[in-house]
This record gives C-alpha cells, sequence and structure tokens, in this order.
C-alpha cells in the first residue's frame, strides 16, 4: 500500500489550495451573512478545471483520477462548504452521471457547458414528504399520445435548485410499484410550468442556493429520458455511491479547517499567564480533532481508490460518509471549545465550521440510512 501522492495529485492539490486562498477564504464571512455566494464562482470554478474532474476530455472535462477529485473537494470543504456543494452536486450527481448512462447526444449537449461551468446541474430526488424513503417518491411522468412526458410534483432541498440550467430529476413514469417505477429525466429548468423557490433560514450551508421546485404540467421528450425507463432508482442510488464520497471528502475539509483554526488559535490565546497551548486539556481537544482527520482521510481515499481500480466501493463509500460525517461535527465542536467564548461568533471560522458539518451527517443519505446499508452489506438482511 502507498499512499503517497504522484506529482499530479499534488499539483491539483496545491492548486486547490491556491484557488480557496484567492477566490473563497476572502469572502467566506460576506456570503455567509449575506446567505449567498458570488455565482460568479461558478465560472471560475469551470475555468480551473473542478467542474470536470474525472469527466472524459472529449466531453470538455480535465480528466484525472478519483483521489484527485477527493483532493479538491476536501480543499473546497476547508475553504466554503457552500462552494464545495456546488462542484459535488453539479459534478458529482449530475455530469457524472449523464457521463455514465446518457446517450451519445445527451452528453455532447450537457458535459462541455457543465465542465465549463456555463450551466450547472442540480439533482432533483427529494420530495416534502420523501427523503430517506427515496423510492416511495410521488412525482408522475405519464406519456401522452404524442409521445412525450408530462410531470407534475414537486421536489425539496434541491442544491443549486435556483442555480441550475438542468434537472436530473427522478420522476414515476410507470404503474411498476416501489422504486421499480421510478425514472431519470434531463430537464431544462427554463422549460415550462417549472418554478423554484429559494429555502431561506437555513443553519449552515448558507451561502449556497437551496430550492424547493414545482413541476405543473412541464413537458419533456422521451430523449430527456437518462437510462432505461424505469431503471431511474438504480441511477440515483448509482450517483449517490459516488457522491458520497465526495460527501465524506467535504467533510475532511471541514475537520481539516477546525484543527487548522484550533492550533493557530491555542497558540496565540493566553489565559495564567500562559499559552492555553500548554494546557493538558487544550492539547486532548486537539488531539481528538487530529485523530478524526487522518481517520476520516483515509477512509475516503479507500473509497477513491477502490473506484480507480474498477471495485466495488458502496459499503466502504457509505462507511466514509457516515465516520467523516460525524467527525466534522465532533471535530467542529472540538474546536469551538478551544476558541471559548469567541467561536461563537462569526468574525471567527469555527461557529461557520460546525453550522455547515452538521447538515453532512443529513443529506445524501442520514447517518442512520448509511448504517443500514453497511449492516444489510454484513448481514444480507435489509432493513428497508
Amino acid at each position: 500500500m502507498n499512499l503517497e501522492l504522484s506529482e499530479e495529485q499534488t499539483a491539483v492539490r496545491q492548486l486547490a489550495k491556491d484557488f480557496v486562498a484567492r477566490e473563497i477564504t476572502p469572502n467566506v464571512v460576506g456570503w455567509d451573512r449575506a446567505e449567498e455566494v458570488d455565482r460568479g464562482i461558478v465560472k471560475k470554478l469551470g475555468d480551473v478545471g473542478f467542474l470536470g474532474l474525472t469527466i472524459d476530455e472529449v466531453y470538455g472535462g480535465s480528466g484525472g483520477d478519483h483521489l484527485a477529485y477527493c483532493l479538491v473537494t476536501e480543499e473546497l470543504g476547508r475553504g466554503d462548504s457552500s462552494v464545495r456543494g456546488i462542484v459535488s452536486v453539479s459534478l458529482g450527481l449530475v455530469a457524472k452521471t449523464i457521463q455514465s448512462y446518457g446517450t451519445e447526444e445527451q452528453k455532447r449537449e450537457w458535459l462541455p457547458r457543465l465542465t465549463a461551468g456555463e450551466a450547472l446541474g442540480c439533482f432533483g430526488l427529494t420530495e416534502p414528504g420523501t427523503g430517506s424513503d427515496a423510492g416511495s417518491l410521488t412525482t408522475r411522468a405519464v406519456r401522452d399520445d404524442g409521445g412525450d412526458y408530462v410531470i407534475n410534483g414537486s421536489k425539496m432541498f434541491i442544491t443549486n435548485g435556483t442555480w441550475a440550467d438542468v434537472v436530473l430529476l427522478f420522476a414515476r413514469s410507470t404503474g411498476a410499484p416501489g422504486h421499480k417505477g421510478v425514472t431519470a429525466f434531463l430537464v431544462p429548468t427554463d422549460t415550462p410550468g417549472l418554478t423554484r423557490r429559494t429555502i431561506h433560514g437555513k443553519l449552515g450551508l448558507r451561502g449556497q442556493a437551496t430550492a424547493e421546485l414545482v413541476l405543473e404540467d412541464v413537458r419533456v421528450p422521451a430523449s430527456a429520458m437518462l437510462g432505461p425507463e424505469g431503471k431511474g432508482f438504480a441511477v440515483a442510488m448509482s450517483a449517490l455511491a459516488k457522491g458520497r464520497m465526495s460527501v465524506a471528502a467535504g467533510c475532511v475539509g471541514i475537520a481539516q479547517a477546525a484543527l487548522d483554526a484550533a492550533v493557530g488559535y491555542a497558540a496565540e490565546r493566553e489565559q495564567f499567564g500562559k499559552s492555553i497551548a500548554s494546557y493538558q486539556l487544550v492539547q486532548e481537544l486537539i488531539s481528538d480533532i487530529s485523530v478524526d482527520v487522518d481517520a476520516a482521510r483515509l477512509l475516503t481515499w479507500r473509497v477513491a481508490d477502490l473506484i480507480d481500480r474498477g471495485e466495488d466501493f458502496a459499503t466502504a463509500a457509505s462507511k466514509a460518509k457516515l465516520f467523516a460525517s460525524e467527525a466534522a461535527v465532533r471535530c467542529a465542536n472540538n474546536a469551538l471549545q478551544v476558541f471559548g467564548g469567541y467561536g461563537y461568533i462569526d468574525e471567527y471560522p469555527v461557529g461557520k465550521l460546525l453550522r455547515d458539518a452538521r447538515v453532512m451527517t443529513l443529506y445524501e443519505g442520514t447517518s442512520q440510512i448509511q448504517k443500514l446499508i453497511i449492516g444489510r452489506a454484513l448481514t444480507g438482511v435489509s432493513a428497508f
């Protein structure tokens, strides 16, 4: 086992560090307070190649392996999870899925624009009444006499929802029960009947564009279908399996940011006549953060290695997402303890880290769902 990064991986990691320092760090507090990231960041992410990682160069991608993708999403998560989410969803859930399941026409229509940052994608799975139970979604796509599909329903908590140019939408299109009746569609957001509403008042990821989508008689051609009819649930689960690696990497970034902040503050803050870094219980807090960072990073890198070697990775991705998301919350919470009262003020970074970390245990499969996936793999018995 060789954990040394290649020259290319080291270079892309440094590229991401420099990008974060230049384009993200100076703006983090302002974006968080305004509840909106500067939309210009999307084109900048495209220009530097981050929206095309692992996508074939023939479609405008920048190539690279999945460990390089993890390194970039970790650095973006260290900078601002709201920006990391833009990449994780538009690239990780939408563009990668189009590359895996799309027709040649669909790939050439969407991938060059998505990888360049000229278009953005969102993932339309979660509904107001169906979160973890995605197989019971109620949005319907009915085929009319002309061969088009007419879609009605709503989606909730959709990252990139108000900014996106295309929705990877999941709807029930057949009479088959449960997940067997679900089909995936690529729906341009300028299609008549599709309306979007920004969700305000979030605990964390305030700068991220999160939306409710409402579809009223939205008409799309049969050519908008992504993958076979009735196989949309498999498309969604495949996307989420890789997406969990991206979330885990972003959580490593949050945890690393918490460690950096705690170590830096402990060295400069004095109490009782000396640096608080000299106190044993402060060192305990910092060491706990450090161990969580290393463990989460190694679990995440293992997923990338499995994907790049063509091995089964779904259970490993659930383990990485489960551990890294819970670890990010612990790390940010411990870092806030090191900061004391100053950690509760948004002029310092750790309060935002804690708020952003908390949602990581909820989306793309809650911690409890990850445990059920891991349990099913171990016992052969499904609890779903």
